[in-house]
């Protein structure tokens, strides 16, 4: 097997056409057999095998940059660079990553897994090896998808403006997550369909070499009537119009082509695009013939590509949940960047097409467009994961919580998502919500509640509010047949108690329950707190608990920093109560590589038995209380 013998890309050097398309085929096989063991990301990276072996042929890496934008197609990267043998531990717990990664290889040269950095980066990295006077070559390879990102175009306008020797190899398979929206995606469209525009363009400057160059007139009139061949046959020529020489659009799947044109590429001055056209999943039918479902995949069967049947989440119950409510009030509208399936608006979309809008990968723009919405009176539900929410934090600011503008932002992926892991982590949308004026944050202990969260979250008229809510299975609580709305900033106390009070914010409810339930029988009985909202707090619950000398315990699957816990200590010492202890049960301050949910929730000690042990823990020292 060809495969075997390639250990680092100097291997690929001395392969002919025919051994790397043999080694393009063996790829394959290995991606879908280790991939049916681990999960991942199987469709983009079947996209870019040949695209993937004619990069690291024609380049020197890591002495040339690749840079991957978004990372979940940087499989075959990661194969060719010496990290074939550990794709069975892919995305496992201490495993290898699914994202390029620096501590892995020095190959990996720029960390992500969100999209659109990539430009970025490439600029930064060509500007520093031009000031060090170094000669490698910059690379950068961004999707389709990855290019509707505004961050990729003020990229691109830098790096034509400042003519640096940048590469951008655009794969394009006309799929990001989800398909393609707007303007570019047409665009595009058309370059793909004007396949003659280079070799025309080609033999016009044959053409006009042959012309003697009879004073400036003539030949300023020939330059002009060469320039004009772009708008006669590809329309806009975005590219090049921005700086850039435009090479393709080419098969990203034919190895000759593809190895010419980087060739090309590297010996051409300045920034330089290459378009490559890909097929998402290609060489697996399954993958083919559904590239969104495979985009990201579980375990399956390889011969007939069927998947474990997995159990209702929170994400389907949110959707089912928009559906009846949306029934109920026209003014509810669906805002959705690129991630109408991972969201769960497929189904709100096929019965209310008309109410869904899919932005593509724009975050900010998303935010901003929501508040738009709610200006006219309607109700947007922003449905965005807690990681990529991130990315709108200004337009979160200035353009939706400072005009007080009703949006309901629904919070998916909060807390600990598994394998992959820390770009995606959802940690931080309590503490960067939490400052904000206007904001109301809440967050079910369970999937009933989270239908109740959702209807006060119409209900209420008077600013932003959210709610989150995780990417696990549901509890499989009964379901009320009427939706409530909740008392915003009032807590629900589950069980009564004394001396201490465990306070739970959100989905890790189960485990303060079950930790509860060890310490009953112990002869130790915490109160038990549903705390539901972190902004506004209970105040008159907490002032309660302070002065009936309980210490309290929170529990929140978040950053410990600015959040749940960190709101009820701010409170408390505002309010004077400076002899309550608080200790707060979060996740620490680093980032938590990929794993299971379970095994990142032992790491950083978010279990029954870790909330126990710090419930014991306070009880000897403050109340003389014995252990059972």
């Amino acid at each position: 097997m060809l495969l075997t013998t390639v250990n680092n890309p100097q291997d690929l050097k001395t392969c002919s056409l025919p051994q790397l398309y043999t080694l393009a085929g063996e790829i394959r096989q290995f991606l879908v057999e280790t991939l049916s063991k681990t999960g991942g990301h199987l469709a983009p990276n079947l996209g870019v095998v040949e695209l993937t072996l004619a990069l690291h042929y024609v380049f020197n890496s890591p002495e040339d940059k690749l840079i991957w934008d978004v990372g979940h197609q940087a499989y075959v990267h990661k194969i060719l660079t010496g990290r074939r043998e550990l794709f069975p531990t892919l995305r496992q717990y201490k495993g290898l990553c699914g994202f390029p990664k620096m501590s892995e290889s020095p190959h990996d040269v720029w960390e992500t897994g969100h999209s659109s950095t990539s430009l970025s980066a490439a600029m930064g990295m060509a500007t520093a090896r031009d000031l060090k006077k170094e000669k490698h070559h910059v690379v950068a390879i961004i999707g389709d998808g990855a290019l509707t990102g505004g961050m990729a175009f003020e990229a691109l306008n830098h790096i034509g403006h400042e003519r640096k020797n940048v590469i951008v190899v655009l794969n394009d398979n006309e799929m990001s997550i989800a398909p393609n929206v707007g303007a570019l995606h047409n665009y595009l469209g058309k370059l793909r369909s004007a396949e003659n525009y280079r070799n025309a363009k080609k033999e016009l400057e044959h053409l006009l070499k042959s012309i003697p160059a009879v004073g400036g007139r003539l030949a300023h009139l020939a330059e002009r009537f060469k320039d004009s061949l772009k708008y006669l046959l590809v329309s806009g020529v975005l590219f090049e119009e921005l700086g850039f020489t435009y090479i393709g659009p080419i098969d990203g799947h034919n190895l000759e082509l593809l190895l010419d044109s980087l060739k090309t590429a590297k010996q051409t001055k300045g920034p330089v695009l290459i378009h490559a056209i890909t097929k998402k999943g290609k060489g697996y039918a399954p993958a083919e013939a559904d590239s969104v479902k495979w985009h990201g995949i579980g375990t399956y069967k390889i011969e007939s590509g069927d998947t474990p049947k997995s159990a209702p989440t929170y994400t389907s119950v949110f959707a089912d949940t928009m559906i009846r409510l949306a029934e109920a009030d026209e003014r509810i509208v669906a805002v959705t960047p690129a991630m109408p399936a991972g969201s769960g608006l497929l189904k709100f979309g096929e019965r209310f097409p008309d109410r869904l809008f899919d932005v593509g990968i724009a975050e900010q723009h998303a935010c901003t467009f929501a508040a738009g919405l709610a200006t006219q009176g309607l109700k947007p539900v922003f449905a965005v994961y807690s990681t990529f929410l991130q990315r709108a934090y200004d337009q979160l600011i200035h353009d939706v919580a400072r005009q007080k503008l009703n949006v309901i932002f629904a919070v998916d992926r909060a807390g600990l998502v598994g394998a992959d892991g820390e770009t995606h982590q959802g940690m931080y949308d309590i503490a960067f919500m939490r400052t904000i004026p206007n904001m109301v944050i809440m967050a079910p202990k369970d999937e009933n509640e989270l239908r109740h969260m959702m209807n006060t979250a119409v209900a209420y008229e008077d600013g932003p509010i959210s709610f989150r809510y995780p990417r696990l299975a549901i509890r499989g609580v009964k379901m009320d047949e009427e939706l409530q709305v909740l008392p915003i900033g009032k807590a629900e106390v589950v069980r009564e108690g004394k001396n201490v009070a465990i306070l739970s914010f959100g989905h890790v409810f189960e485990l303060a329950e079950a930790a509860v339930e060890q310490l009953n029988r112990e002869g130790i009985q915490p109160m038990l707190v549903n705390a539901r909202f972190c902004k506004p707090l209970d105040e008159e619950l907490l002032f309660r608990l302070a002065r009936e000398g309980y210490d309290i315990v929170t529990v929140e699957e978040g950053a410990a920093m600015g959040g749940f816990g960190s709101a009820v200590l701010e409170c408390l010492a505002k309010a004077g109560f400076h002899g309550v202890r608080v200790d707060v049960v979060a996740v620490p301050d680093y980032f938590v590589e990929h794993g299971s949910v379970k095994e990142q929730r032992e790491e950083v000690g978010l279990t029954a038995d870790a909330i126990a042990a710090r419930v014991r823990a306070l009880l000897p020292m403050t109340r003389g209380v014995v252990e059972a």
